[in-house]
C-alpha cells in the first residue's frame, strides 16, 4: 500500500494517496480509509467520480425500476455497488443484472464478474472515454455476456440506450440494437422498458 503526499496551502492541508509501485488492488480498494464514495478501481489506479447529473440519476432509476418489472427470481438488479473483474480492476457500474444466490450477505459491498450478466454504464461527460472504451473492453475480457451504453440525445436530451452483446467467438462485444423509445429484448431475459417515462424521473 502507497503512503501520502501532502499539498498545503494557507487553508488547508489535503493528503493524496501515492499509489504502489505495482498499483492498488481489490483489497485496497476496500480497506484505504477515507476513499470518496462511489471510487473506482482502474488498472490499478483510483478514480474518483464527479457530482452526479440528473441525466444521470434519472437513467438509474428508470433502468433498475425497469429491470426489475419482468426479473426471474434467479436474477437481481443492483445500482452503483463494486464489481470485482480481477485484482486491479473494480468498477462500479451504474446498474447491473447479477445472479440473486451471489447475494449472501447485506453486508455485502461487492459482486464477482462471473456472477453479473448485464452490466450498464450511462454515459457522463467527466467519464465518457471510461464509459465508451475502458469498461467496455474490462467488462467484455471478464467475461460478462451483455453490455448497455446509455447516452443523451437530440435538443431534448432523451436517453438513447445501445444494447451488446459478447462474442463466443471474438470475446468482443457487438451492438444488437439502438433504442430510443422502449428497449424490447429478450435477452438475458424478456425485457420491455419503456424509455418515453424519463421526464417522470
Amino acid at each position: 500500500m502507497g503512503g501520502t503526499m501532502t499539498a498545503e496551502s494557507a487553508e488547508h492541508r489535503v493528503h493524496w494517496p501515492v499509489p504502489p509501485h505495482d498499483g492498488y488492488t481489490v483489497d485496497d480498494l476496500f480497506t484505504l480509509p477515507d476513499l470518496p464514495p462511489h471510487t473506482e478501481l482502474i488498472d490499478g489506479s483510483l478514480v474518483f467520480v464527479s457530482p452526479q447529473r440528473h441525466f444521470h440519476f434519472a437513467m438509474i432509476h428508470l433502468l433498475a425500476n425497469g429491470l426489475r418489472s419482468t426479473l426471474p427470481p434467479d436474477f437481481r438488479v443492483a445500482a452503483e455497488m463494486t464489481v470485482v473483474l480481477d485484482r486491479h480492476n473494480a468498477p462500479e457500474p451504474d446498474v447491473f443484472v447479477a445472479r440473486a444466490d451471489a447475494l449472501t450477505s447485506h453486508d455485502q459491498t461487492r459482486y464477482e464478474a462471473a456472477d453479473v450478466l448485464l452490466v450498464v454504464e450511462v454515459v457522463s461527460p467527466d467519464s465518457e472515454s471510461r464509459d465508451r472504451d475502458t469498461k467496455p473492453r474490462k467488462y467484455a475480457a471478464a467475461g460478462i455476456p451483455h453490455f448497455w451504453l446509455v447516452d443523451m440525445a437530440g435538443k431534448d436530451d432523451h436517453p438513447v440506450v445501445q444494447v451488446y452483446e459478447l462474442g463466443k467467438a471474438t470475446g468482443t462485444y457487438a451492438l444488437t440494437g439502438i433504442y430510443h423509445d422502449q428497449v424490447k429484448i429478450t435477452v438475458p431475459y424478456d425485457i420491455d422498458i419503456d424509455l418515453t417515462t424519463f421526464d417522470r424521473y
